[in-house]
């Protein structure tokens, strides 16, 4: 049993408040993660070619096939454990995470151990992007706006890399990485429309009311 199976909505800490709706919801790919971000076939790379060297080394002694097998035999095996447990590490990050898009906000539950929630409000928003890669998935990075910051290392891996000054939460390696793109832009910007449409009123019901507001002062007096 899973800390997760008491949520009272899958990905989210509560339900949603009335009137919010679910928009999308979905969770990284693992083996995209595991390539982009521990970078596994440049590392299974370096050990075949470990591999390469120590059974060259083992034929220039004049060993035999089974002493060239012996020599290749530790870098195969090292290689294989590191390869593993990053595989490991990539599916629990995926099986893990959650991010959720609503019509008022983006919803990141992260962690593997310790699991971690961050509601991100559109009106905190100041741009979203998208790097598509070949295989469809995604990369989301998402720019705060004014003096909002979630510190990098809390956000890590689901943050863009090397922007420490103003780090950016990002989903990562999302599949349909295009069309979760679109569906987040335009909640993003119905959201913010929605936004300004009501401080729009706000301020043309002040206007309407100030001379109203005078003529009580003057009748006062």
């Amino acid at each position: 049993m899973s800390e997760h199976e008491f949520e009272p909505v899958h990905g989210l800490p509560e339900p949603l408040p009335a009137g919010e709706a679910l928009l999308w919801q979905g969770s990284p790919r693992a083996f995209p993660l595991a390539r982009r971000l521990f970078h596994v076939v440049p590392l299974a790379g370096y050990f075949a070619i470990l591999a390469a060297w120590s059974a060259g080394n083992a034929w220039m002694a004049g060993e035999n096939a089974l002493g060239i097998l012996a020599a290749i035999l530790f870098p195969a095996a090292l290689g294989a454990l590191a390869l593993g447990i990053l595989a490991l590490v990539a599916w629990l990050m995926a099986r893990t995470t959650v991010y959720t898009i609503t019509d008022r906000r983006l919803v990141l539950r992260v962690g593997v151990v310790l699991s971690v929630t961050f509601n991100i409000p559109f009106g905190s928003v100041a741009s979203a992007g998208l790097r598509l890669h070949a295989d469809g998935t995604g990369d989301l990075p998402i720019a705060l706006a004014g003096d909002d910051r979630i510190a990098y290392l809390h956000l890590w891996p689901h943050a863009r890399p090397w922007r420490f000054a103003r780090p950016e939460p990002m989903l990562r390696c999302v599949p349909e990485g295009e069309r979760v793109a679109t569906i987040l832009a335009e909640a993003i910007l119905a959201s913010q429309g929605a936004a300004v449409r009501a401080a729009t009123r706000e301020s043309a019901a002040d206007r309407a009311r100030a001379p109203n507001d005078r003529a009580t002062l003057a009748a006062a007096r």
